[in-house]
């Protein structure tokens, strides 16, 4: 049977069905991961997008239960130079074509990925389609169906990704804080990386208003990834206002920090091929320090690089930037305790070069606590922004070695 990645400029590949047999559109963007195939099919933010890997052979360690991000694959299609022919790892039950076949995936072998990416690099994101069988329609006919199919500008898809019913997911050891965290399209390992620093964390649905999330009472609210056009997000924009306005502790990832950007003011853009791999280089502006970070985005924030800005809640600054790039990776009140970043902390990419920022979430509710107590008097807000206390847990770890 023949396989076809077409592109909307016209732009075709042939190569060998991976996974199901059949067709799916979606808009073709490419990783430069050459680990973690497995938590990248099933990342939500993935949903609506054909994911074409850089990395030349695919599925050495084929599929096993433990690291999947959520409950099912979320990628439209998949795209993958030489698939393994013998997938060996203790861990694994079943090779991935398997699993794709299993999920329904439609998916392609070829030979072409490396032009593929320098295509897309060069021309940018856009629409595709993958199609497989034994006979397939002319390329003319595939390409208008490609065409035809809807583009990720103004797709509003944070509803199809977040769940539809709340759930808990309970602190390891003693309870610290309950968090509040709407679910835009949230990662698996993201709730168990507050849970593991004694966070109770409620998990919500995407359509939870300010006053839902409020009604928790929580110590700290907290914005997940999750996929689509930020423009589109006005319902969970209102809800972060909300929640900004009440001065309870918020720190957001990836979707999470557009909606944050969008709630101060600022506007987003869909950036031309987007960041999708574990090799991104950030700076930390208050340190200089560089993380090695996994990032999965197509758009970003447009806020000024040069100094702090005015916003409805006070001064905020950009506190990280990509050096690939220089595209917006972090924001941060200064005079409110909000933060949030463009990447995930709760990957393993430098391996733990972000993972800080889950400290700095948690200290931000411990003085918050403390202010509500008593414990430390008069208000200071230079005390309760991001990193207020200078000694962020990779300081110490790096220190300690």
């Amino acid at each position: 049977m023949t396989a076809l990645l077409v592109l909307e400029d016209g732009r075709v590949f042939e190569g060998t069905p991976y996974g199901a047999v059949g067709e799916t559109f979606g808009e073709i963007v490419f990783n430069t991961g050459m680990t973690g195939y497995q938590e990248t099919l099933t990342d939500p933010s993935y949903h609506r997008q054909i994911v074409a890997m850089t990395a030349p052979h695919i599925g050495n360690t084929g599929v096993n239960e433990e690291d999947p991000e959520s409950g099912r694959v979320w990628v439209a299609g998949y795209v993958v130079r030489e698939p393994s022919r013998i997938p060996s790892n203790w861990r694994s039950t079943r090779s991935l074509d398997d699993y794709l076949r299993d999920q329904g995936v439609v998916g392609i072998a070829m030979r072409g990925t490396r032009a593929l990416t320098r295509h897309l690099r060069e021309r940018g994101a856009m629409r595709a389609g993958v199609f497989s069988g034994p006979a397939l329609a002319p390329v003319e006919e595939l390409v208008e169906r490609v065409r035809l199919s809807p583009r990720m500008e103004g797709a509003d898809l944070a509803g199809e990704a977040g769940t539809a019913e709340p759930y808990v997911v309970e602190a390891v050891g003693e309870r610290r804080f309950t968090v509040a965290a709407v679910d835009l399209g949230i990662k698996g390992m993201t709730p168990q990386r507050m849970a593991e620093r004694g966070c109770e964390v409620h998990v919500l649905p995407p359509g939870s208003t300010h006053a839902d999330i409020l009604a928790l009472k929580p110590d700290g609210v907290f914005f997940s990834n999750g996929p689509g056009d930020p423009a589109t997000a006005d319902d969970a924009v209102a809800a972060l206002r909300g929640v900004l306005e009440a001065g309870v502790p918020f720190f957001g990832i990836c979707f999470g920090n557009q909606i944050f950007g969008r709630a101060l003011g600022l506007g987003t853009y869909k950036l031309r091929y987007g960041h999708r791999g574990v090799n991104q280089p950030v700076q930390d502006r208050r340190t200089g320090k560089v993380e090695i970070s996994a990032h999965n985005h197509g758009f970003a924030v447009q806020a000024p690089l040069d100094g702090p800005f005015d916003t409805p809640y006070g001064r905020a600054e950009v506190s990280h930037v990509n050096l690939n790039d220089g595209c917006v990776e972090g924001l941060r009140l200064l005079d409110r305790p909000a933060f949030s970043v463009q990447y995930h902390p709760e990957a393993a990419a430098g391996p733990h070069d972000a993972a800080y920022l889950f400290d700095e979430f948690c200290e931000l509710m411990e003085r918050r606590r403390e202010r509500a107590s008593g414990a430390q008097g008069v208000f200071d807000p230079a005390s309760e922004r991001p990193g207020a206390t200078g000694d962020t847990a990779s300081e110490k770890e790096t220190q300690g070695a």
